[in-house]
Order: structure tokens, then C-alpha cells, then sequence
């Protein structure tokens, strides 16, 4: 009884679970070659995959999800999926190099997505990209609501001018990572009652409960500075994040910890390096980017080290230098000590980018990948590599005794026909003598009788 029971509760689950699929599903559409003279009509999110793809099977599920969500809070961007492989022209045509590729597509412009594959974030993309490429910013409560909502934006004051006309430009091109809004001269006092700005217009990135202002002669460009900016002061970092930050030119000073342990030495590094960011960010937020990363795995394979947890290391993403402890840090004054070592020289910098440590890079690549290979599947690597040293074995052995017996054969051979050259000289002088009585001459043998000795 209890045994059917559960058996029908199973059943239900599952079906139940195959209907919120095909639910879902109905939410995100197959697009084929009709969607090139369709689209610019709507909005559209697109997944471009390929049907053998691992990361794109890992990536339906999700996108089924967004399409379900977009349609249920009535957002005007529809979501489709197109297979790349299939409608390779199209998808040539849109820029996709590589499998998924999600882009929002909206009139003639195509925006790329690169953030984090989870639901909430390829949603917040979709309406941040899909909404006015500049939002106004009317009353104190909008303010503070964006305040709430957004932990980093961009804000320009200020009527028309030439900055306004950078600040659009470079919103036009780094709409896919942040938010941008405007506020008129008049508006400031009410809206930003906290901000004192010299001269206007201006343009504000409101982080960290605080804010910065650009300047044009120390930032240098605006889109670059935007860039740089982009990011709050401190962060949790990972692999993806740190190719992100990448792109800003930053040094990155991280804390390599690992969460799980509560010792007293794991925490103080993480504490020690939140301080700096927080208390040095005036000082050091041009030039430095701050967070702690959970274990050493991704920085072993960074740095092609092995690096002791807990520690920090800063890194210098734009040419892969990075930089080691030459001290113990203590307290927060030993690490801007460490900090202001690295800006004036005195910290030697290890790695790079030469052609030594790309080829040592390659080396390295190599060795883990198989050993990575071995100790996930032993009979898979002995496989992989097994199998093409043994061919390559055989047909190295097969060329070797090739040529051995090829030599034989060819030394025979000219052995044979210089022993019948020699016997033709005495054939023609047997011709050439004459004769005298019966004096008995020996019989010379022909050529032919000499191969047919050596052949019995």
C-alpha cells in the first residue's frame, strides 16, 4: 500500500515536472530563415546554439525559464532560440562565433551578452538593453529607488554639451553591463541634496554608498573611465569576473582564501583587504580593484603555481604580471605598504606575456589537461593516448624493417649482376681463341648458369 502509494506520487512528480517543461517551452520560439525579415518589428532575445553542444543543453532549461518569466511579467522582448548550425548564414550575419551566443536584438543594433548564464541575470540584461539607453531621473524618489535597485550607474547633469554627446556614445556601447540616467541642473539640489560638484555639467558613478566624479584630465576618456568604474570597489571574485576586469586595465589585489575554514588567519586576510578597499578606495580606485576569491584552484592555473592558502596576490589582468607577498601582512597599513611597493617598482613583477611564458603556458596547458584527463578516467586517457603511441609505434616499426629487407634484396641484386659482368669478358675471349688440335679448354659458365647456381 505505502509502496503504490509512493510509486503514484513519483508519477504525478514527474509529470507534473514534463508539463512545466513543455509549458515553459511554449514561451520560447524556433526561429528559422523567416526571422531575418521579421525581426525588426520587436525586441528579441536569442539563444544561437548548436545541438551537439554541452554548454548549450545546459543552458535550455534556463532559457526556458526566461522565456516564461519575460511573458509572465508582460515584457515586450520575446525570446527565441535559433539553431547555428542549421541557419549558419544568419547567424554569420549576427557575429556568432561560438556556442550559446545570446544577443538582444533591437532594430538594427545587436547587443551581446556575456554576463553569468542564470536566469535573473540574463533577464536584468534583457531590461536594462531593452529599455531608453538613457533614463531620466525626475524626483528624489526616483533617485533613491534606483539607489536601492542598482548597487553601481552612471549618472550625467547637466543640459546639452559636448560631454553629453561622449556620455551617449559611450552608453551606446556599454549598455550591456550598466545603467546610465540623466538629471537637469535644476534637479540636483533636491534629487542628490549630498553632492557637491564644482562645475556642471557632470558626469557621477554612484557605488559603494558613495559616489565619484569624472574628470576628464586625470580619467583621460570617458568610455574608458566608464569601464574602469563599472565594478563596486570590492568583490567576490571568480574566473569569469576576473576576465571581465580584464578590460578595465585595474590591478586586482585579492585575498585567496578558502570560506570554509574559520580560522582566525583565513578571516583576518578577507577583513584586512576589505578595509583597504574601503577606507584607501579615494587613494587607490583608479589604479585597484579589491575582492577574495574561495580557494586556489583557478589562480594555481593562472599563475602555473602553487600558491599556499590563505594569501593575497595582485594581479595585473591587461598582461598576466602578477605579484607576490614580500612581507607578512598584518594590518591593513602592511598591505598599502605592499600596494605602494607595487606602483613605485620596488615589488618585482613574475609572468607576463613573453613568447618564454607563452610556451611555457602551452607546456602547462598541456600537462594538466592530461592529467586531468587521467584522473577523471584512467581507461579514457590510456585510450586517448594509448592508442596513438601504439599506432605510431607499428608504423615506425614497420618502416624500419621496410628498409631493411629493401637493402637486402637491392644488395643481392647488384651483387648478381656484377659477378655477370665479370664472367662476360671471359666468354668473349673463349670466342676470340683460336683453336689448336685437341687441346681441351674448360668450359666457362654463361650468366645464365651463374644465376641459376645461386638460385639452387
Amino acid at each position: 500500500m505505502a509502496a503504490g502509494t509512493l510509486g503514484a506520487g513519483l508519477r504525478l512528480c514527474a509529470t507534473v515536472f514534463l508539463l512545466d517543461m513543455a509549458f515553459s517551452k511554449g514561451f520560447v520560439q524556433d526561429l528559422d530563415e523567416s526571422f531575418k525579415d521579421n525581426r525588426k518589428d520587436d525586441i528579441w532575445l536569442v539563444d544561437f546554439y548548436a545541438p551537439w553542444c554541452g554548454h548549450c543543453k545546459k543552458l535550455e532549461p534556463i532559457w526556458n525559464e526566461v522565456g516564461l518569466e519575460m511573458k509572465s511579467i508582460g515584457s515586450p522582448v520575446k525570446v527565441g532560440k535559433m539553431d547555428a548550425t542549421s541557419y549558419s548564414s544568419i547567424a554569420s550575419e549576427f557575429g556568432v562565433r561560438g556556442y550559446p551566443t545570446i544577443k538582444l536584438l533591437k532594430g538594427d543594433l545587436a547587443y551581446n551578452y556575456r554576463g553569468p548564464r542564470t536566469k535573473d541575470d540574463i533577464i536584468e540584461f534583457a531590461h536594462r538593453v531593452s529599455g531608453a539607453l538613457i533614463r531620466p531621473l525626475p524626483s528624489q524618489q526616483m533617485f533613491e529607488h534606483v539607489q536601492k535597485r542598482h548597487r553601481v550607474f552612471f549618472v550625467y547633469i547637466g543640459g546639452e554639451s559636448p560631454l553629453k554627446e561622449k556620455y551617449i556614445d559611450a552608453a551606446s556601447e556599454l549598455i550591456v553591463y550598466t545603467y546610465f540616467f540623466s538629471a537637469s541642473e535644476e534637479v540636483v539640489p533636491e534629487v542628490m541634496f549630498y553632492v557637491t560638484l564644482k562645475e556642471m555639467p557632470a558626469v557621477l558613478v554612484f557605488k559603494d554608498e558613495t559616489y565619484f566624479i569624472y574628470d576628464e584630465y586625470e580619467d583621460g576618456d570617458l568610455s574608458s573611465w566608464i569601464n574602469r568604474e563599472r565594478f563596486q570597489n570590492y568583490l567576490t571574485v571568480d574566473g569569469f569576473l576576473l576576465y571581465e576586469l580584464g578590460d578595465t586595465g585595474k590591478l586586482v589585489a585579492i585575498a585567496v582564501i578558502d570560506e570554509k575554514n574559520t580560522s582566525i588567519e583565513h578571516t583576518r586576510l578577507k577583513s584586512i583587504i576589505q578595509e583597504v578597499a574601503r577606507d584607501y578606495r579615494d587613494q587607490f580606485h583608479r589604479d585597484f580593484q579589491f575582492g577574495h576569491m574561495d580557494g586556489n584552484d583557478y589562480i594555481n592555473t593562472l599563475l602555473m603555481d602553487e600558491l599556499k592558502v590563505p594569501t593575497v596576490v595582485v594581479l595585473n589582468t591587461s598582461n598576466q604580471q602578477y605579484f607576490l607577498l614580500d612581507r607578512q601582512i598584518k594590518n591593513a597599513e602592511d598591505m598599502v605598504q605592499f600596494i605602494n611597493n607595487i606602483l613605485d617598482g620596488t615589488v618585482e613583477a613574475q609572468g607576463g606575456d613573453s613568447i618564454l611564458q607563452r610556451l611555457k603556458r602551452i607546456v602547462f596547458d598541456a600537462k594538466s589537461t592530461i592529467v586531468s584527463i587521467f584522473k577523471s578516467s584512467p581507461l579514457m586517457g590510456c585510450f586517448l593516448f594509448g592508442l596513438p603511441l601504439g599506432v605510431v609505434s607499428i608504423m615506425c616499426y614497420g618502416i624500419y624493417t621496410a628498409d631493411t629487407d629493401g637493402g637486402y634484396i637491392e644488395e643481392r641484386y647488384e651483387v648478381s649482376k656484377s659477378e655477370i659482368e665479370s664472367q662476360e669478358p671471359t666468354e668473349e675471349s673463349k670466342e676470340q681463341e683460336p683453336r689448336s688440335g685437341d687441346a681441351l679448354v674448360p668450359t666457362v659458365q654463361g650468366p645464365k648458369d651463374v644465376l641459376e647456381k645461386k638460385k639452387d
